[in-house]
């Protein structure tokens, strides 16, 4: 990992961060001047590398620029479970950093080489804060609660006792998320039996019954659902 000083480079993410949920509606003045403000750092993570440890206390809220992370989980014998994909544009880490006494309870690993942008959170909440920083405000409480609408989503996808369950609750969902019954995943198939904590083997052995049994056809991470009714 490398850091960049602040400034250096960041122009060049302005069209990223303009995408976000937490600049959204900014013009790109507004965007550089609230990177400024903020005290913004570009960092550099190579492939493979950790970019946040479970049981760290962390200080900062970050934004995926380039590259792909993935959080995850390993229990004391070894065993993974996948909580999310960060993919370019999203805003992680903000709940932690907002409570000083309370560690991050996962690993953030990078996926491929990436690049993280980051600001300390204090500077959110400066008694002489702008209006460009309450909108910022503004913008990341909707992002926390989109972000709590998705746990609840997985929450309510893990609750289901059968393999079978997990995968059609999940597909299900992946279809109205794209709009359609055609959509793809973020997850290769070891990666998304460990996001809904059932075994390859079984999960895979599943989607071929249910692939048999015309509700779907797969490729990869690519999907089709079919109504049979």
């Amino acid at each position: 990992m490398y850091f960049q000083q602040k400034g250096e480079k960041l122009k060049k993410y302005i069209s990223v961060l303009q995408q976000t949920a937490l600049f959204a509606g900014m013009a790109d003045s507004e965007i550089e001047a609230a990177a400024a403000r903020l005290n913004m750092r570009t960092q550099t993570y190579e492939r493979g590398e950790t970019v946040y440890h479970s049981d760290q206390f962390i200080r900062a809220i970050s934004i995926l620029a380039a590259g792909q992370l993935m959080i995850q989980k390993d229990d004391y014998w070894g065993n993974r479970s996948v909580v999310n994909r960060i993919g370019v544009g999203e805003v992680f880490g903000e709940a932690f950093a907002m409570q000083e006494d309370e560690p991050f309870i996962h690993d953030v690993i990078a996926l491929e080489d990436s690049v993280v942008l980051s600001f300390g959170p204090e500077h959110l909440f400066a008694p002489d804060a702008d209006k460009l920083t309450k909108r910022l405000v503004q913008n990341l409480l909707c992002s926390m609660a989109a972000k709590n609408r998705m746990l609840a989503q997985k929450i309510d996808i893990m609750a289901h006792r059968t393999t079978r369950e997990k995968l059609t609750d999940y597909l299900s969902v992946q279809s109205r998320r794209a709009g359609s019954a055609h959509f793809s995943i973020p997850y290769n198939r070891q990666q998304l039996a460990d996001y809904l904590g059932v075994d390859r083997s079984a999960m895979c052995t599943e989607l071929g019954k249910m692939r048999d049994e015309g509700l779907l056809a797969f490729h990869k991470c690519v999907f089709d659902l079919y109504d049979i009714a």
